[in-house]
């Protein structure tokens, strides 16, 4: 049975807690744990450029991203190509947007300053990873 964008929406809202898996330079698995939250059908986080997770998304695409609780049931995973969101690749203000609403997503809330995250965004340099989930299963309740 496919499961929905509406469900994958109702999962992510409570659940955020996942290992994403891509691909390194010599073909072998890079696991990487990362906070996510629901954006536009799928899961997005941020990561600095300096990452090993960032790196190999940049050259390889392709991933998979299983999310979960910390009692590992129950699971989701979406398989499928990064879309990496980039001050390389969009103006300030909608990487700014974007980025803040990976916060809003993964964290659930507003933040207190959003003067102070957005400078902290630019100094990391700060990146955005969105995962649509060409493929997606698990044992997600609802």
């Amino acid at each position: 049975m496919a499961i929905s964008s509406r469900e994958v929406e109702h999962f992510l809202t409570r659940n955020h807690d996942a290992v994403l898996s891509t691909i390194r330079m010599n073909g072998a698995t890079q696991l990487s744990a990362v906070t996510v939250g629901f954006y536009k059908g799928g899961a997005i986080f941020t990561t600095t450029k300096s990452r090993a997770k960032f790196i190999n998304l940049n050259r390889t695409p392709e991933c998979s991203l299983l999310i979960s609780n910390s009692n590992w049931r129950p699971y989701l995973v979406l398989e499928g190509k990064a879309h990496i969101f980039s001050a390389d690749t969009l103006d300030p203000k909608t990487l700014k947007n974007i980025l803040r609403a990976a916060y809003r997503s993964a964290a659930g809330k507003e933040h207190p300053n959003w003067a102070d995250y957005d400078e902290a965004m630019k100094k990391d340099e700060r990146v955005a990873i969105f995962v649509s989930g060409d493929n997606i299963y698990g044992t997600m309740e609802n």
